[in-house]
Formats: C-alpha cells, sequence, structure tokens
C-alpha cells in the first residue's frame, strides 16, 4: 500500500456538472489502468453513474458495490459504522464507547443493515453473480467522500477478496478523509479536495438524488451505451 504518497489530486477548486461529467474527469486520471485486468465497482447508488463513465473510458467491467451506514439507535442518521457488500464492517469504536451502546444493538444493527443490503444487491444486480475480484485490480467509485467511513469498509471488503490492487477514485473530498483512505488503498485518486468542504454536492451543479431504476438501468447487459464487459 502506498500510502500518502499514493493520493493524487489534481485540483483544488473543480465544479462538475453532474456525475457523469465527473467520472469523464476521473476516467482521464485513470487512463493508465485502461485494458488491464480490472473491474469497476460504484458504489450504490451515487457511485453507479460515476463508475459508468470510468468503466466505459476504461475498457473494464462494471459492477454494483454496496455499503449501508450503521446508525447509532434513536438516531439514525449518525453512523456508528459502517457495513459493506462481502461482510466488510467498519466501527466508530470511540463513538461507541462514549454513547455506551451495548453489543446486543450493534449486532442488531449489523444483522438489520446486512439483510437490506442484500436485498438492494438482489434488486440491483438479479441474478448475476457478483464480479470475480481475485488478481484483479479493483477501482473503487464513489461519487463523492465525507468521513470517508462507508469507503474505508468498502476498501476492506474488497481486500478481502485478494484483488491484485485496490484503488480508490471520488471526484470530492476533504483532505482528511482521503489520506485516511491512502493508508490502506494501492492508490487514492481525489480529483478535487476543497480546502472549505462541506459536502460533496457543494461541487456539483446537478446532485438530483439515484434512483434504484437508474442504477439497474446502468447495470443491465446489453443496454444501449453500457460499457463492454
Amino acid at each position: 500500500m502506498s500510502g500518502w504518497s499514493g493520493l493524487t489530486r489534481r485540483s483544488a477548486r473543480r465544479v462538475y456538472q453532474n456525475r457523469r461529467d465527473a467520472g469523464e474527469v476521473l476516467a482521464n486520471e485513470l487512463t493508465s489502468y485502461r485494458d488491464q485486468d480490472l473491474v469497476v465497482l460504484g458504489l450504490a447508488r451515487g457511485g453507479v453513474p460515476v463508475a459508468w463513465q470510468v468503466a466505459h473510458a476504461l475498457h473494464a467491467p462494471l459492477d454494483v458495490f454496496l455499503v449501508r451506514k450503521l446508525g447509532v439507535p434513536q438516531w439514525e442518521e449518525l453512523a456508528m459504522g459502517a457495513l459493506a457488500s462481502g461482510g466488510g464492517v467498519v466501527i466508530n469504536d470511540n463513538l461507541v464507547r462514549n454513547l455506551g451502546i451495548g453489543d446486543e444493538a450493534l449486532q442488531a444493527a449489523i444483522a438489520r443493515e446486512t439483510e437490506e443490503l442484500n436485498r438492494r444487491e438482489r434488486v440491483y444486480r438479479g441474478d448475476r453473480p457478483p464480479a470475480d475480484l481475485a488478481g484483479k485490480t479493483v477501482i473503487l467509485v464513489d461519487d463523492g467522500i465525507a468521513t470517508g467511513a462507508s469507503m474505508l469498509a468498502a476498501v476492506r471488503a474488497v481486500r478481502a477478496q485478494d484483488p491484485a490492487r485496490v484503488v480508490v477514485a471520488v471526484p470530492v473530498g476533504p483532505p482528511s478523509a482521503c489520506r485516511e483512505l491512502a493508508k490502506e488503498a494501492d492508490e487514492v485518486v481525489c480529483a478535487t479536495m476543497p480546502p472549505g468542504f462541506e459536502a460533496v454536492g457543494q461541487v456539483f451543479a446537478d446532485f438530483h438524488q439515484v434512483t434504484d431504476d437508474e442504477v439497474r438501468e446502468l447495470l443491465t447487459p446489453g443496454e444501449p451505451g453500457n460499457p463492454p464487459t
């Protein structure tokens, strides 16, 4: 793993028209991976349109990857961790300890979100099996990161499947979160890291909520315009 030296940033102040525009920018940063043995994984839902552009440009297969927030009991918007496809879990131990969250409540949240994660995977992928990641370069794409907890869970879950290399690619994120991810991913491409970062949507003109139908359409094999597999 490359650590901080593996972090790439091209612009501190960039604005994207939409997620596909962001994907084109990321694809330009990732051209060295074109035509290699790789898989592009889009974090559902917002990361899939971005990943679609990356996969198309790099001539790579595209698949969906899910991460579910583990909300604090009675305060669901506050994340005490994250759960990823394949069983990867990241827990904010300090938060859990400070709020006095017991193991029973934590395990209940994990079980609940595991069920929902599996349901969504069936909705998005249907009967198609997940992509085989062993021995391949895996590029994890989202539409941005805030705390980085979700992407960290994704990196650890992918790493457990024995890929040759794990690359994180996002259009925007705060420097602190990107630095933390660079400690575990082999490379982190964060196209812009605004000094006054507040939210992912601040660098998008169009940041609408991506629907399940949009995700399914982008992932359906044989749909016009889909990246080759």
